[in-house]
C-alpha cells in the first residue's frame, strides 16, 4: 500500500537553520552591535534631517536571496540601506500628527518584550497578564479614573480602541432592548444612532469596519470657532431620535484645536436619553497630569468607554493603544475566543477576550518600564513642558508680522499660517519641511489651510524651539 509522505524528499531542516544556530552562539555580539546601531540613530536624531524626502534608492522590488548571510550582515545592510532613509520621528522637532518619542526606559522595555517574546493573551503560565493589569491600574490612577469602576486592555492604537468602544456600545445598546448583537448580528439592531461633533478620522474609519457606515452618524454642531460639541444641538438631536440604541462620541482633546467637550453635561444627556458615552482621549487623557489643565477632563469618570494612546504622550514605542471601560463584561462578551485549546483554569484576566487579536505582543512591558523608571512626576514633566512649548510657539507667531495664529492652544498643538493665500501656505509648508530642521503637518481650520505643530516628544527643549523658529523665518 502506497502512503503519501508529508516530508519533502530533501528536508531543509538539517542545513537551512545552521545560520540561526550560529547566530544564537554569537547572540551577545549581535545584541551589542545592534545596540550600537540603535544608539547611534537615537543620539543622531537631534542633528539628522527630520524627514527623508527621497528614498528612491531603496528598491522594494528586489528579489529575496535564496541563501542568507546571517544577522550581522543583515544588520550592516539595514544600517546602510534603511536607516539613512528614515524619519527622525523619535527626535525633538518632529511635530507632525501627535508623535511621541521613545524614552530610554520604554526602549529597554520594548527590547525586552521582543527578547522574551511572550504571547500576552492571558494568565496561563506567565505573569504577563498581571503586569498588564497593573499597568491599566496605573493608567487609571494618572487619568483620574477610579480603579474599582474601570478596567481595560492595551491595543495596537487608538483606531482599535475606538473600534472596541463602538463594538461594546452596540452590544450594550442591544442588550437594553432585548437583542444580542454579538450572537445574532448587527441586523437585530438596525436603528442604532450615533452622535458626534468632531469625530477623529479613526472613528469614522471604525464606523466602516463595524458595518455601521462612514456616513451613518448624526453630525452635531460645534460651538462657534471651536471643535467643542454644542450641547444645545446635541440635546435637540437626541430628543428628535427615535432610535432604540444611541451612542454619543465625545472628545477630550480634539486633533486640531485640542478642544475638550463638557463631559459632565454630555454625561447628563446620555443618562437622560439612555445613550452610551464614548470619549476619545487619545492624548488628552494625560492633561490630567497638568494641574493647570486637569479641569478640562471633569466628568470623564462618567464615560462608558475611553480611548487613549501610550505611543503619543507617554512616549512608548509603537504600537500601544489603551481602551478603558466601565463595562468590561460587555467587552468580553463581544471579544470572546472559543476553542478547547484556549481554555484555562489560571486566575487572572484573559486579554485575548478583550480585544481584536488572539496573538498579542507584550505591550504592557514598555509602559511598565517607563512608569516604573520615571513615575508620575516624569510623565507630568513631559506634558507640562510640551504644553509650555506650544504656548511659546504661539506667542512667537502672534507677534510675527507675516504669520497668523489660527487658534490659541489649549494643550500641546499650535495652529498657524502665513498671511497669504491657501496656495501660498501650501508652498510655505513645503519649504518649511524641506529645511530638514522641523516637520509640520497640514490642517484646515476655520476654512483656512494652515500648519499643525504638535508637541508630544520628551526630548524637545528650548533650543529646539529656537531652531524651529529660525527654520520658519528663513523660508518666509
Amino acid at each position: 500500500m502506497n502512503r503519501t509522505s508529508n516530508r519533502a524528499s530533501v528536508s531543509p531542516t538539517a542545513d537551512a537553520r545552521h545560520l540561526m544556530f550560529e547566530d544564537l552562539e554569537k547572540l551577545g555580539r549581535i545584541l551589542v552591535e545592534t545596540g550600537d546601531v540603535a544608539h547611534g540613530f537615537v543620539q543622531g536624531a537631534d542633528d539628522m534631517d527630520v524627514t527623508c524626502r527621497d528614498f528612491s534608492a531603496f528598491d522594494p522590488s528586489r528579489p529575496l536571496a535564496e541563501q542568507g548571510s546571517g544577522t550581522l550582515d543583515a544588520l550592516r545592510a539595514a544600517k546602510e540601506e534603511i536607516l539613512p532613509l528614515l524619519a527622525a520621528s523619535i527626535g525633538p522637532r518632529y511635530l507632525g500628527f501627535v508623535t511621541g518619542g521613545t524614552t530610554p526606559a520604554a526602549l529597554a522595555g520594548d527590547w525586552l518584550a521582543s527578547a522574551i517574546d511572550q504571547n500576552a493573551t492571558g494568565p496561563e503560565g506567565s505573569v504577563n497578564a498581571a503586569v498588564e493589569e497593573q499597568v491599566i491600574n496605573w493608567l487609571c490612577d494618572i487619568g483620574g479614573l477610579p480603579r474599582d469602576r474601570f478596567d481595560g486592555v492595551l491595543t495596537t492604537g487608538a483606531t482599535v480602541s475606538n473600534l472596541l468602544g463602538l463594538v461594546a456600545a452596540r452590544q450594550w445598546c442591544g442588550k437594553r432592548v432585548g437583542v444580542n448583537v454579538d450572537a445574532d448580528g448587527a441586523s437585530v439592531l438596525p436603528d442604532l444612532a450615533i452622535f458626534a461633533a468632531s469625530p477623529h478620522a479613526s472613528m469614522v474609519k471604525d464606523l466602516s469596519i463595524t458595518g455601521i457606515g462612514r456616513n451613518s452618524f448624526t453630525k452635531v454642531a460645534t460651538l462657534p470657532g471651536s471643535e467643542e460639541t454644542d450641547l444645545v444641538d446635541l440635546k435637540a438631536k437626541l430628543e428628535a431620535s427615535d432610535a432604540r440604541g444611541k451612542i454619543v462620541i465625545a472628545s477630550a482633546g480634539t486633533v486640531n484645536a485640542t478642544d475638550f467637550d463638557n463631559l459632565n453635561a454630555i454625561a447628563d444627556l446620555c443618562a437622560a436619553f439612555g445613550a452610551w458615552l464614548h470619549v476619545d482621549a487619545a492624548f488628552g487623557l494625560f492633561a490630567a497630569l497638568d494641574d493647570r489643565r486637569a479641569h478640562f477632563l471633569a466628568g470623564i469618570e462618567r464615560a462608558d468607554s475611553i480611548t487613549s494612546d501610550g505611543h503619543k504622550w507617554l512616549n512608548v514605542p509603537y504600537d500601544c493603544g489603551i481602551f478603558l471601560t466601565r463595562h468590561i463584561s460587555v467587552l468580553e462578551t463581544c471579544c470572546r475566543a472559543f476553542a478547547p485549546y484556549l481554555d484555562t483554569k489560571a486566575d487572572g484576566n484573559s486579554y485575548i477576550n478583550r480585544g481584536v487579536e488572539n496573538s498579542r505582543r507584550f505591550r504592557a512591558l514598555p509602559l511598565w518600564m517607563a512608569m516604573k523608571a520615571y513615575g508620575r512626576e516624569g510623565m507630568t514633566s513631559i506634558v507640562r513642558a510640551n504644553c509650555d512649548q506650544a504656548a511659546d510657539l504661539a506667542a512667537w507667531v502672534r507677534s510675527h508680522e507675516k504669520l497668523e495664529l489660527l487658534r490659541e492652544p489649549k494643550l500641546n498643538v499650535t495652529m498657524f499660517a502665513s498671511l497669504g493665500s491657501d496656495d501660498d501656505n501650501r508652498a510655505l509648508l513645503d519649504r518649511i519641511n524641506a529645511t530638514g530642521k522641523v516637520f509640520l503637518t497640514p490642517t484646515i481650520y476655520g476654512g483656512r489651510f494652515g500648519f499643525r505643530a504638535a508637541f508630544s516628544n520628551w526630548r524637545t527643549q528650548d533650543h529646539d524651539l529656537a531652531i524651529i523658529k529660525n527654520a520658519i523665518e528663513m523660508v518666509l
